[in-house]
């Protein structure tokens, strides 16, 4: 993991420190604002579920963003670069979620 750089981030209440390159940075967290902005928004319009509930929302929001972006004709690199960037959070929090549930 040469070439990385720690980054705490916030997602919905919780703090993660994850390591990404010095040039993902930006995107990662122009993500994580873009993330964190969709779960105020779900609060708002779906008041009573738990944090969970409101994250989830939130994936199936930016899945399908992505699904309809790559079916469309106009590629855009910034996408790919979200992508690539979204990915290596995924994987990251996963496994730290996964050593905080054992």
């Amino acid at each position: 993991m040469e070439g990385l750089i720690p980054v705490n981030i916030i997602i919905g209440d919780r703090s993660y420190r994850i390591k990404v390159s010095a040039e993902d940075e930006e995107q990662v967290r122009k993500t994580v604002k873009i993330i964190n902005d969709k779960i105020i928004e779900f609060k708002t319009n779906f008041s009573g579920k738990d944090m969970q509930d409101y994250i989830a929302m939130v994936l199936i929001w930016y899945a399908t963003q992505v699904s309809t972006d790559a079916t469309s004709d106009v590629k855009n690199s910034d996408d790919s670069a979200s992508i690539s960037t979204l990915q290596k959070m995924e994987t990251q929090l996963t496994q730290l979620l996964s050593t905080h549930q054992e």
